[in-house]
């Protein structure tokens, strides 16, 4: 059996295009965060409820902290003067970049990188609590603040819907990146949330995999890829490799532009903005094909109405791939008409389509595209969306999304292989199946 995949940010480093133009580049590792399929799909059903609660709850104008649960990618950051070795969670499904902190003088009786030690750094700063970043995050209320003191913190603080909650001081410090001649280079004013009271299930424990926090890649303006973007230029792309070859090739996240003959192979289609969720980053699905035969799927399935429910959603840290109820059946009664003559298996628990492939060197599945806003296709290989959940056993990796306000979202698995770059200044996300190779 094939675990599911998981993925470890480790060296960041400084590149420079042809043009002048620099990235940043963060390699991949895989990891295996689940057991079994049905452990991903439990994860995965309890991140869609935090992520939908959390639309309809957050007014603020950014999203704080996100639902980590398996933790999906990891990024380890050097933060502070001297830099301490930070693990974060990466997820494009929130803005904020937060780590757990300590105040604490003496902490001898804490292993190294369990927190951030703000008193250990020379260049940490909170932010006041009347500078104009201070409203970008949610805060307590009553949020205290006193403008005739020198030292009056922002403060923030959000919970989750399952309770978790993470909450301290809006702050800014000096973060340490490696350039690609191996010589380090400080970023300083990097903005970020010093959590002096984290607790919960979404953000600690076991499911937390041992991160230290959280770094943000929405599309808000406090966001990692933001911050950073107004250096390297306002876009983001990751590629995900096939992690069931072997040896695994090399995935990574690079914030800053593509070069000239990648951007010239992709292909296109507009980031949606949902003023309820500014957060994420929506994409329009305007059909669906099996096997090249269009399904009869009314497009106010797709549709993000007026009060900002439905849609689709673009999602790093979700594993399978979710789509309204409605669909979901037309795919599974056309995947299921093409499968006819396949040796059915019995369901794995949560899954509705499993295939026996024992004695098949190479299966025939059914294939699926998505018709997008701007006529372009995405068409993922099988194996994006058939997952192996025991030996010779293959599942349909797709669940239905059965709340009438929840949105879609297509999640990594769906997403693997193919270069994805967010423009955030075009609003549009591009896709291709080259240039995943690292340069």
């Amino acid at each position: 059996m094939v675990s599911l995949p998981c993925f470890l940010f480790t060296t960041l480093t400084l590149t420079t295009l042809t043009n002048s133009q620099q990235y940043l580049q963060l390699p991949l590792l895989h990891n295996h965060p689940f057991s079994s399929p049905s452990q991903a799909l439990s994860f995965d059903t309890h991140r869609l409820s935090l992520l939908h609660n959390r639309r309809r709850a957050v007014t603020s104008p950014v999203v704080s902290g996100a639902s980590t649960g398996s933790g999906q990618y990891f990024v380890n950051l050097r933060l502070g003067t001297p830099p301490q070795r930070l693990l974060l969670v990466a997820d494009t499904g929130s803005d904020l970049v937060w780590l757990r902190c300590s105040a604490c003088k003496n902490c001898s009786n804490r292993s190294p990188g369990s927190a951030f030690l703000a008193r250990h750094s020379t260049t940490f700063s909170p932010y006041h609590c009347y500078d104009s970043a201070c409203e970008l995050v949610p805060r307590p209320d009553p949020s205290p603040c006193n403008h005739t003191r020198l030292h009056s913190p922002c403060r923030y603080d959000f919970t989750y819907s399952d309770g978790s909650r993470t909450a301290g001081f809006f702050s800014r410090e000096t973060t340490t990146l490696n350039t690609s001649t191996g010589r380090p280079t400080k970023l300083t004013d990097l903005a970020f949330g010093c959590g002096f009271d984290v607790s919960g299930p979404s953000v600690s424990g076991p499911a937390f995999n041992g991160a230290q926090g959280v770094m943000g890649l929405g599309r808000g303006p406090i966001s990692f890829a933001s911050q950073l973007g107004r250096r390297f230029g306002s876009k983001f792309s990751y590629c995900l490799m096939d992690y069931t070859l072997s040896p695994p090739p090399t995935s990574y996240l690079r914030i800053g532009g593509s070069k000239s003959d990648v951007v010239s192979k992709l292909s296109f289609t507009h980031l949606l903005v949902n003023p309820l969720s500014p957060t994420f980053y929506y994409i329009g699905i305007s059909s669906v094909s099996v096997d090249g035969a269009k399904l009869p799927i009314r497009p106010s399935v797709w549709s993000l109405d007026e009060f900002g429910n439905g849609g689709t959603v673009i999602d790093s840290g979700t594993t399978l791939t979710f789509v309204p109820e409605p669909a979901y059946r037309l795919i599974l009664a056309a995947f299921k008409r093409s499968l006819r003559m396949a040796s059915p298996a019995e369901p794995t628990p949560g899954f509705d389509l499993c295939v026996n492939v024992s004695g098949v060197a190479r299966a025939s599945l059914p294939k699926l595209s998505f018709g997008l806003v701007g006529d372009s296709v995405f068409a993922p290989p099988p194996r994006n969306y058939f997952i192996e959940t025991s030996d010779r056993v293959k599942c349909l990796a797709i669940q239905p999304v059965v709340s009438g306000s929840g949105f879609s979202v297509i999640g990594n698995l769906m997403q693997q292989g193919f270069l994805l770059e967010f423009d955030k200044d075009r609003s549009r996300l591009g896709f291709s199946r080259h240039g995943c190779a690292l340069p």
